[in-house]
């Protein structure tokens, strides 16, 4: 397992590489993350959630950060997932909710590529790519067929 280390003053490495599942499943591979996915991760807890976190002066909790490919797969995750790479969190927050955290990123002009309204705000996914950021609004959600979808919101 890697050396757990801080990212940023509120942020560390285990947080954004913790699952369950891949506990539950003994993917050792989602705890070895490679250098440059380390420092995705450190990228996007610097320019997005310690600043997000910073303005709200409350928790901003991580569902799901860094994924191996193998954890990707088995949760259905998208095949180009920018997860897989370190650049993306999934996000909460218990005490102002997960639609105020959308509001605030966008709200914060913080140097997103895409934040996603994911399932009626049931968590919201935030990325940062150091080489695009197209700061794409898109909510989530299941057309007819149970599959999932996404469209641009303002």
């Amino acid at each position: 397992m890697t050396d757990n280390q801080p990212l940023t003053k509120n942020f560390s490495l285990y947080e954004m590489l913790l699952s369950q599942q891949a506990a539950r499943f003994s993917f050792d591979e989602q705890y070895q993350p490679s250098e440059k996915e380390i420092e995705n991760l450190r990228l996007l807890c610097k320019h997005i959630l310690q600043p997000l976190r910073d303005e709200l002066k409350i928790s901003v909790n991580v569902s799901s950060g860094y994924r191996c490919q193998r954890l990707n797969a088995m949760i259905g995750g998208a095949m180009r997932s920018q997860h897989l790479t370190g650049q993306a969190a999934d996000i909460v927050c218990f005490k102002t909710g997960n639609e105020n955290l959308l509001k605030k990123i966008v709200q914060l002009e913080l140097p997103f590529d895409q934040v996603i309204n994911e399932f009626n705000y049931r968590w919201v996914h935030v990325s940062y790519d150091l080489s695009r950021n197209r700061k794409q609004i898109l909510e989530a959600y299941k057309n007819n067929l149970g599959q999932t979808k996404y469209r641009e919101i303002v």
